[in-house]
């Protein structure tokens, strides 16, 4: 079925656009008021990292997680994300958040202490993931930010593009519809690293432990920059794992993902048996495959379901199907107080429901090839005057600024629909404001922040400007969603239940892990 044939479903049954589900997880490091990475601990205040609901930390002790719960509304949604820095904000003393992806000043990769999660077996499990992490990639590479944006097609909006159907049928047609949106997304999802992308610059002292060939350009003191970058984060700087280069994990159903996957967390490596798991009784990572666990897996779009206690996730997907996506190759938005904005959260709603209603034929190997060239030449020189992309394996090519317009063509369309089911015209606006960013690239995250720090000479000093005025704004105001009683009582709350989690441990952890990789050899 055409996107039009589709589209026109959706027009007779506008109703079904409301119950989109929405979920945001924002990464930021504490730092210090002079801009260098916090030595802190996670804060008491904020409770147990491995069991708060809403704030959690990811590779380091001081890389904050925020996590909202899925909203049907964007209003609701961003609403939710500011009370969490709020509450965050209010317990950080003289610390601050550091406003962009790229990490802030590291002297030596020592400073980074590993996320703690307490004394359980799942704990330490989580604590010694991120050491193999650290020897395996370095920990500067695991302290850059980004923002993760999960989503979900209502029930009634399979209901009206499939019709009736018993459940086994309805789950694995809305399995094969979340992967045609994987595909799409990785054909077109250059788009948000164009449009969103901000980290075209770093610290020198990041290359300092990371190292690159790339041909950087130097601003003041060691601000490095390239200057048609839209997003470092998302190129061979970034998140790259080059012993995943080997793997084909494919897009074109369920079984062919979770085949590839589970091969993927099999598959020795040579390299990393070099690092050695158990050395002289203490633990370097959890094993020497390619994978430690499926979440060592990079990828900027990953099908989802949520696991129940103890499952894997490739388990949930089997069990259940796939429930939703996370999209995760947002940088942080520097020019939000939360790192993300209204109208982001807007064209990725249209962005992934057209993704969802167009076409998505099965992609061959040498076609994957060619839209992850098309994404790494967008994130190191995206916007490059006249830049063209590959549209397929045959070597036709067509300019990023063209191709943009035929995409935002059929947004529009979309758009209209958006805003009649839910009033007003801020889907519209949404889409007229982005389209214009084609025509003129300096309207784009990346431009703008490239500007500032070239006019300020400095990546830190940018940094710091906004962090402060951030900390000001969100910790002045007065919640929106939640409440700072809510707030206490959860942090309370989930200190008690990693209590409980650390006595119900009925084995050491030899035999802990032991049991959790038991089915892989």
């Amino acid at each position: 079925m055409e996107f039009a044939q589709r589209l026109q479903l959706l027009a007779d049954n506008p109703a079904v656009l409301k119950g989109i589900g929405r979920g945001l997880e924002r990464e930021s490091l504490r730092i210090s008021p002079e801009g260098k990475l916090s030595a802190k601990p996670h804060p008491s205040a904020l409770g147990s990292a491995l069991t708060h609901k809403w704030v959690t930390t990811d590779f380091a002790e001081s890389l904050l997680e925020f996590i909202t719960p899925v909203s049907h509304s964007v209003d609701e949604l961003m609403a939710q994300l500011e009370d969490i820095h709020r509450f965050t904000f209010h317990h950080l003393g003289d610390e601050m958040l550091w406003p962009l992806s790229m990490p802030c000043y590291v002297g030596d990769e020592d400073d980074i202490v590993l996320a703690q999660y307490g004394n359980s077996n799942v704990g330490r499990m989580k604590t010694l993931y991120r050491e193999g992490l650290k020897r395996r990639y370095g920990s500067v590479m695991q302290i850059i930010s980004g923002v993760h944006f999960n989503f979900s097609l209502p029930e009634s909006l399979w209901d009206v593009l499939f019709g009736e159907q018993s459940q086994e049928e309805r789950q694995a047609s809305v399995s094969d519809a979340y992967f045609g949106v994987i595909r799409n997304y990785y054909r077109y999802g250059w788009m948000i690293p164009y449009l969103f992308g901000a980290s075209p610059a770093l610290c020198g002292s990041f290359l300092n432990q990371a190292g690159s060939k790339l041909p950087f350009e130097t601003v003041g003191q060691g601000t490095k920059y390239l200057p048609y970058a839209t997003s470092l984060r998302l190129s061979d700087l970034g998140y790259t794992n080059s012993a995943q280069s080997v793997l084909r994990i494919g897009f074109n159903g369920i079984d062919q993902y979770l085949d590839g996957l589970r091969s993927a967390i099999r598959t020795p490596s040579e390299e990393f048996a070099e690092i050695g798991v158990k050395v002289d009784g203490e633990y370097r990572q959890l094993n020497t495959n390619v994978l430690q666990i499926e979440n060592e897996l990079y990828a900027p779009i990953r099908p989802k379901r949520v696991a129940k206690s103890g499952e894997k996730p490739s388990e949930a997907l089997s069990r259940g199907g796939v429930e939703y996506i996370e999209v995760r190759s947002l940088d942080v938005n520097p020019f939000s107080p939360v790192g993300m904005e209204e109208d982001q959260v807007r064209f990725l709603d249209l962005f992934l429901i057209w993704c969802a209603l167009s076409p998505s034929p099965d992609m061959t190997d040498c076609e994957l090839s060619c839209w992850r060239e098309n994404w790494n030449k967008v994130v190191l020189e995206g916007r490059k005057p006249g830049l063209t992309l590959r549209i397929g394996c045959d070597g036709e090519e067509l300019t990023q600024r063209e191709w943009g317009h035929r995409v935002f063509a059929e947004l529009r369309e979309l758009a209209e629909l958006m805003d009649a089911a839910k009033g007003g015209d801020a889907y519209k606006k949404c889409c007229t404001k982005l389209e214009g960013w084609f025509d003129d690239p300096s309207q784009t995250f990346s431009a703008r922040i490239l500007e500032e720090i070239k006019a300020k000479q400095s990546i830190g000093t940018v940094g710091l400007d906004h962090a402060a005025s951030y900390k000001k704004a969100l910790a002045g105001n007065e919640y929106r969603f939640y409440s700072e009683a809510q707030f206490a009582e959860e942090s309370a709350e989930s200190l008690l239940r990693q209590k409980a989690v650390e006595e119900g441990d009925t084995v050491d952890f030899d035999a802990f892990l032991a049991d959790y990789f038991k089915d892989i050899r």
